[in-house]
């Protein structure tokens, strides 16, 4: 039976909630101050602790202080009178699952306790394919897990072709990488392509190899994609952009597991797994003429659709942390997480750009932050619905003495801020801003801003 632990120095709410989640199926103990709570917390590990705001010797924030420092992996559920829920909302941000008013409503603590306990069988679950498998399919939502499994399926099917379909910016390629390295061709090559990346006079030769003299700058001979991948997997990202030429011979790897070189006669055969990915309509390509039908029935055999990131909301904050934790590594930084005004903000943006935008949106914030904590202002206008910039102190914000500034004026001012966030750094200001590096050099030296670095 799951385990609760109850924190309360009141004994007529102690013995109230002991009777009625007994009643439930819960096996429940019970302490009267947070000495002994935190004592029978390392004792009995409950699935969830109910954890009073003030204790005759403790208060509740120093409780789960106490018992984060001990590794608790306890879902902590704090329960406060009015006075002191926004010392329950500081006490969210430092791992608490949620927090309830006094007087309980027993009803509503019973659905918040079974909502919290699927919460952490899909933690749970997600942490044991992460320990088992050290993927980088990051979330606990149930199309997460579901995909986990997909992903298994396939791997155990290490001949199968796979179609992943999806929006861009939605893992297509670390799905790949991933049924790959689960599957028994792990320590087979895995190589991919973008068939929209290559121009068409070159992606045939990339993909098939070319013989000697079989076209102008064929000085050699040279393997292609297949060969060089033979025994492992190919993956071909964007298959809705292969040209129509190249379509037959992909196909007939597809149905023979051979094909010949360009400018080449010899039959050459491989045993390769092939991985399609596309985010554009294929049944639209095939009716306006740009893909073949057969080879589109021949590569949907095992179809796997990815899910937007906004179809899976409850994923974003542990998302969030997952990069956090990234880029405070590759950046050198502390920052410990997001406020709870910029995470609602976070949650409640439709994200077009799926987890690649998440991920992008967290490394440009972190780079730019010089607190430990990211607050709501300095997300970007697409998500706040408000400016990002600030003007100098010395420039009006409003009123008659304002002034309409040009756009290099704007420019300027805007180039000169990021730089002085990032203290001068060239390499990330330009790439915060989003241009080369010589380029934001011909710009401080147009503006005069050589002196700031």
């Amino acid at each position: 039976m799951p385990g609760m632990l109850i924190i309360d120095d009141e004994s007529a709410i102690t013995e109230a909630l002991t009777y009625h989640f007994t009643q439930e199926g819960w096996e429940v103990a019970a302490a009267q101050s947070g000495e002994s709570g935190i004592a029978l917390a390392e004792k009995t590990v409950p699935a969830i602790i109910l954890l009073d705001m003030r204790l005759p010797d403790l208060d509740g924030m120093e409780v789960l202080k106490r018992l984060k420092a001990l590794q608790c992996t306890s879902s902590v559920i704090f329960m406060t009178g009015w006075g002191s829920i926004e010392n329950a909302v500081a006490a969210i941000k430092l791992g608490a699952e949620h927090y309830v008013t006094k007087p309980v409503n027993l009803a509503e603590l019973s659905a918040l306790m079974n909502r919290t306990m699927e919460t952490r069988k899909l933690r749970i679950e997600n942490l044991y394919y992460q320990n088992r498998r050290g993927h980088p399919v990051v979330g606990a939502s149930t199309e997460v897990l579901q995909l986990h499994h997909m992903i298994d399926l396939m791997a155990e099917n290490a001949n199968t072709t796979v179609l992943l379909l999806g929006e861009s910016g939605t893992g297509k390629e670390l799905v790949a990488r991933e049924i790959h390295r689960r599957s028994a061709r792990h320590e087979r090559p895995f190589l991919d392509i973008n068939c929209a990346a290559i121009a068409e006079t070159l992606l045939e030769s990339e993909m098939f190899g070319h013989e000697r003299g079989a076209f102008t700058d064929a000085r050699d001979c040279k393997q292609g994609l297949f060969e060089v991948a033979d025994g492992g997997t190919v993956f071909l990202d964007e298959i809705g952009e292969l040209p129509v030429s190249v379509q037959p011979k992909l196909l007939r790897v597809l149905e023979t597991q051979t094909f010949k070189r360009v400018g080449g006669t010899r039959d050459i055969r491989v045993n390769v797994r092939i991985i399609a990915a596309t985010n554009e309509d294929l049944d639209r390509a095939i009716i306006e003429g740009r893909f073949r039908e057969d080879l589109y029935y021949r590569l949907k055999v095992f179809p796997v659709d990815l899910p937007p990131l906004r179809q899976r909301r409850a994923d974003i904050p542990i998302l969030l942390s997952y990069f956090v934790s990234h880029y405070n590594g590759t950046l050198k930084k502390a920052v410990n997480g997001f406020t709870a005004e910029a995470l609602a903000l976070l949650r409640d943006y439709d994200w077009p750009g799926n987890v690649r935008e998440l991920k992008n949106i967290v490394e440009r914030v972190i780079v730019l932050s010089k607190e430990d904590t990211i607050n709501a202002d300095m997300l970007p206008q697409e998500i706040t619905g408000r400016e990002v910039y600030k003007p100098h102190k010395d420039q009006p914000a409003s009123g008659k003495a304002a002034t309409i500034k040009t756009l290099n004026e704007m420019e300027q001012d805007y180039i000169a801020h990021v730089l002085d966030s990032l203290q001068g750094n060239r390499s990330l200001t330009a790439k915060t801003l989003g241009i080369a590096r010589s380029t934001l050099l011909e710009k401080l030296k147009k503006y005069g801003l050589e002196e700031k670095t």
